[in-house]
Formats: structure tokens, sequence, C-alpha cells
């Protein structure tokens, strides 16, 4: 097993994932087996209670892991599905240490960091990374450490990583170049990896521009490494691999790591279906009116997923986000299509209510999920029951559409979500679900602690809103409007399994549908001269 471990100084949010996701990238394509491990410092046991403002979007893995969004970077870019294993936190760590110690493997023994705590680490990693990824043990693996070399949260998992340091290991250490190719920062951060035991091959460092010989010169000075990269500020992550390829990474990395076809890797290599220097004639604007617009991190899956699809329709895709905090809602007309998205707690609820009343009643392309599509069934139901909710919002009220899943337990909140891959079971081959899948049966991930209420099926499909896909226990995954050119919803995140070369098949059926509307309308507007 070969590993290639990416670390960070000056700042956190250098773009750590997308070096790593590109590495991994470059190297698969050149045919070699490749995972991915991120190690998250925080003592947290997954990010499934951490604040989308602060962290971004959580991600979810098939089987239910609640992770890092790097993670999602990965299965993108490699084209991969990662388990729980492949995300390790120190609350991962120290509590797999101290269920050890209550079972009595340290008997005798005074429990410490050294070495009972880097040796779990080292003993996790190696499990991760020989997990079989699409039937087969991979053969390079790649170790995201996440925050920022220095950080007091991180020093065992340092540790760990040089003890594991041999010639199947390359570090690549990643840094910030200020404005005028200021460096002093950027040597402090080696200086204290050093001290830490770690010296880097490689250094990549984010800057706007490709950094001068000079600057290059002067950092391998007091660095002690020539093997510098520039990962310089672009349009579209996907443009990271060629960058990275064009100056030579990979073949710097081969040699490293004796990988014995690095002679014969071809250039200019890009990312399938990835939305570089592709511009097409046609531009669908789609807005997200979501609860964490501050962050752009938030609905990170959701850009994606709209990225690869709308290159895969071949048409251009324009994304905004407006809070659903607004209450001016006129802005929505000048958008091809809306998003819900995800979400908990009650805050902008009445404004999401109000967007898709306004896209139901103008026929505007709405795709609800999660939440968003809870949402739509409330607007439904309140057409006959005003102070109809969800039990999330309102506990008291006996008449919620929206109510919690009755089997967990709701006095944690970690982890007692419906997590992970389950299966729906479509209902109508007369429907949106069967001509966007074409099967019957459709796997995707889920996360979320309520769901629409069965008892209301009779009434919300009165109202033109039909259950067209529910799962083996009979809740309800999917509904849509009849009588409306596109208005959809899904319980389940099908954002949560699109990759570059497998777009998700509901994002490609929205826009399809927003371009269509969108013709529609402007065709009927057209006035034809004699």
């Amino acid at each position: 097993m070969k590993y290639i471990v990416v670390t960070g100084g000056v700042i956190s949010g250098l773009g750590k994932g997308i070096t790593a996701s590109s590495i991994g990238y470059l190297l698969k394509e050149n045919g070699y087996h490749v995972t991915a491990v991120k190690i998250d410092p925080y003592l947290n046991i997954d990010a499934g209670t951490m604040s989308p403002y602060e962290h971004g979007e959580v991600y979810v893995l098939n089987d239910g892991t609640e992770t890092d969004l790097d993670l999602g970077n990965y299965e993108r870019f490699l084209g991969i599905e990662l388990s729980g294993a492949h995300n390790i936190t120190s609350g991962k760590v120290l509590k797999r240490v101290l269920d050890d110690e209550r079972n009595g493997k340290y008997i005798g023994q005074t429990v410490q960091y050294v070495p009972h705590v880097t040796n779990t680490i080292i003993e996790m990693i190696k499990e991760a990374a020989h997990i079989p990824i699409n039937h087969q043990t991979p053969y390079i693996c790649i170790i995201e450490l996440g925050g920022t070399i220095g950080d007091i949260e991180s020093l065992h998992f340092v540790e760990a990583l040089r003890q594991m340091n041999d010639n199947d290991m390359s570090f690549v250490h990643m840094s910030l170049l200020l404005d005028d190719e200021k460096t002093k920062p950027t040597q402090h951060s080696v200086q204290t990896l050093r001290s830490l035991g770690i010296f880097p091959d490689l250094m990549v460092l984010r800057t706007k521009t490709f950094i001068s010989e000079k600057t290059k010169n002067k950092i391998n000075l007091h660095c002690q490494t020539s093997n510098i990269f520039s990962n310089i500020d672009v349009k579209h992550v996907y443009e990271v691999p060629s960058i990275l390829r064009n100056q030579g990474i990979h073949i710097c990395l081969a040699k490293k790591l004796d990988l014995i076809s690095y002679l014969h890797m071809e250039p200019n290599i890009m990312p399938k279906n990835s939305t570089t220097n592709m511009i097409f004639d046609q531009t669908i604007h789609v807005v997200i009116v979501g609860k964490y617009c501050d962050n752009k991190d938030t609905y990170l899956s959701i850009h994606r997923s709209l990225e690869h699809s709308a290159h895969y329709i071949e048409k251009n895709v324009v994304i905004d986000m407006i809070s659903s905090d607004n209450d001016d809602w006129i802005a929505l007309s000048k958008y091809d299509g809306v998003i819900i998205p995800g979400g908990f707690g009650d805050r902008g609820i009445e404004g999401m209510v109000e967007v898709a009343r306004i896209c139901r009643t103008t026929n505007k392309p709405m795709l609800g999920i999660c939440l968003g599509m809870q949402i739509m069934c409330i607007e439904s139901i309140r057409k006959i029951d005003p102070q109809c909710t969800s039990s999330e919002f309102d506990p008291t009220n006996a008449n919620n559409v929206i109510i919690s899943i009755d089997e967990l337990d709701q006095t944690k909140m970690g982890g007692t979500m419906k997590l992970g891959v389950k299966e729906t079971h479509i209902q109508h081959k007369n429907s949106h679900a069967y001509r966007m899948y074409n099967s019957f049966s459709v796997f995707e991930r889920h996360r979320h602690r309520y769901e629409v209420n069965p008892s209301y099926q009779e009434l919300l499909e009165k109202d033109h809103l039909i259950v067209s896909g529910k799962d083996i226990n009979n809740c309800i995954d999917i509904i849509e409007d009849t009588i409306h050119p596109f208005y959809f919803g899904c319980q389940y995140h099908p954002e949560y399994k699109n990759t570059l070369e497998k777009p998700s098949p509901v994002f490609i059926y929205f826009l399809n549908a927003c371009d269509r509307i969108k013709k529609l309308k402007y065709f009927s507007h057209v006035t034809i001269n004699t």
C-alpha cells in the first residue's frame, strides 16, 4: 500500500480536499486503484450535529455515516463509494481506545497518547486503506489531515503519521502564498511541520497566479524542498487536476513512491463531464431557497449536481441562493427553476411554504429535497387546515402532516436519523419518478428525522399531489403534482450519489424540465410577422 498525506498550514480552507481529490484523480486515470481517508481532529464522533454555518454541508455516505464535505469531493472526483471507516475523527479514535481499555486490552498498562492513541490511529488508517473499492483492493491511499499544522488537537495524528513514514509514503504540504508572494507564513508552517518530525516531499501553494522561479528558489532555500507547485485560483474546481498535471506533480509523486508507469502518463488529463472550458448556447438560471445561504459550502453537493447535470445535457447553469427568511418573492420570476433543500428548525419555514405556493400556482419547475418535500406537503394541506405544519415546528399540534419517525430515539441528537442508502419503490410507471430513473426500484441516501404522515396521502392526492415512491415500510419517499409541468419532491438526498461520470437523474430531469418550460414560455410570446 502506498500513502500520500496532504497537510495544510497558515490557514484552514486552503482547498486540501480538492488538491487531495485531484491527485487521486490523476493517479486513478493512470490505472491505479485509489482510495481516500479524511482525518478530522475534532472530538465529535461525526459531523452530524455541526452547524452548517461553521462547517459547511454534512455529507452522508452509503452506510449512513455523516461526514465532512471533503468525502463528497473524493467520491465525485474518483467515482468511488466510501464508508464511515474512511472518516477518522478524534472522537472515534478516543472512543475505541477507551472501549479497549474498559474491555481489558491494556490491563497493567498506563494508557497514553503515545503509544496507545497513535497505534490506534495507525490501525484505523490501515484498516480503511485496505477496504475494497469497486470490488478491488486499493493500491494508493490519499490521506487528508484536516485543520492546520500546529493545532493542538491534531498533534496525535501528526505523530501517528510520522511513525508510519517510510518509502511507501509521501507528504504533500499545502500553504498560502500571500499577496506580493510573501513567503514568511509558509516558512513558519513548514518549520512547525519539520519540528514535529515530518519533512514534506512536495509543496502546493495556493496563490492567485503561478509562482515565480525567484520565489520558488526562496522557498526551497528555507523549506528544503525543490518540488513546489502552484494551485492557482480557478473558476471551476475541475480545472485543478489539469493545472497540477501540467506542472508534473504526478511524475514527482510517482518517482517518490516508485510507481512503475509514471513515464507513460498522458498529458492534459481532465475529469470526465467536468464543466471546465465548456460554454453552451443555452443557460438555465436556478435559485436555491434555503435556510443557510451565508456559507457557500452549505449546499455544495447540490451545486455540483446542477453543474454536472447541466454539462451532461449541454447547457450552462447559473445558481443563486436566496434566504428563506426573505419576504419579497418577486425575484423568483427571473429564475427558470427553484430548489428547496434540506434543513432543520423552524426558522425560514413560512418563506419556503410561500415559495412552494408560488411555484405551484405559476407552473414554475420546483424540486423539493428532504425538508423541501415536507414543505410541499405542508403547503398542500394548509388549503384545508391553515394551522397544519410539522411536529418538528409545533409538537403540540395533533394534526401535523409531517411527523417524527416513531422507531427512532428522539432523546438523542447524534446518529438518530434515518441515514444512508435506502430502497424506494416507484408506485406508478406514468410518473416523473419512473421516467427519470427508468426503474421501479431506486436506491438513494437519506438524512432525516421526520416524514410525511401516511394518513394524509388521500388528502394530498385529492390536491393532485400523488405519492409516486415509497420505501419498504410504506413511508412516503416521493411526491409529485400530476397537473404541474414539474413539481417534484423527494424525502432522500439525490445530490449525495451524484458523481462526475454519473450525474444524478433527478437533477438532469429537473434541468430538462426548466429548459422545456422556459422555451414554451418564450415561444408563447413570440409574434410571427407575415
